[in-house]
């Protein structure tokens, strides 16, 4: 685990100093920091999603920085009456990288996830992104999948 002590907090609507603190997390500890932070959203739209119960946003926190994070989405299913959560981003500040942090947020979401009446946490890693690998090799079952990104095409006339 960390030396420092961390706190593991669930973000809600007061908290969106602390998302886009997370939000620059990821564009440095992902590589993308145009993706995360180019067209930032306005302080209304962050707080109505932090207000969405099927929205979780955790960050870890070492003293007051921010050196970690998550966010992940409830899916309700069709097929049974459940529930899966997807985690859609991950990230560690480097310096703090192999000390838990990670697993220590996933353990918090499958917490959640178990409260909320989820079945399973599911998360994808890219080829090559070995300690993304490891990590979820270690906490799941690994599956062979393909992702496709399908384009929408702006609707005109709206």
């Amino acid at each position: 685990m960390t030396s420092q002590p961390l706190t593991l907090r669930r973000l809600a609507p007061a908290d969106v100093t602390l998302l886009r603190r997370l939000n620059a997390l990821f564009g440095d500890a992902l590589a993308e920091p145009e993706t995360y932070g180019a067209v930032p959203p306005d302080d209304a739209y962050l707080k109505d999603l932090l207000a969405k119960e099927h929205v979780v946003a955790l960050v870890a926190l070492a003293d007051e920085d921010v050196v970690g994070g998550l966010v992940a989405y409830e899916l309700d299913k069709f097929e049974r009456a459940r529930r899966e959560v997807y985690i859609y981003d991950l990230a560690v500040a480097e310096a703090h990288r192999r000390r838990g942090v990670a697993t220590a947020l996933i353990g918090r979401l499958r917490e959640l996830a178990a409260r909320r009446g989820a079945w399973v946490v599911y998360v994808q890693a890219d080829h090559g992104d070995e300690p993304a690998i490891a990590l979820y090799a270690k906490l799941g079952t690994r599956e062979e999948v393909l992702h496709f990104d399908i384009a929408v095409e702006p609707r005109w006339g709206d």
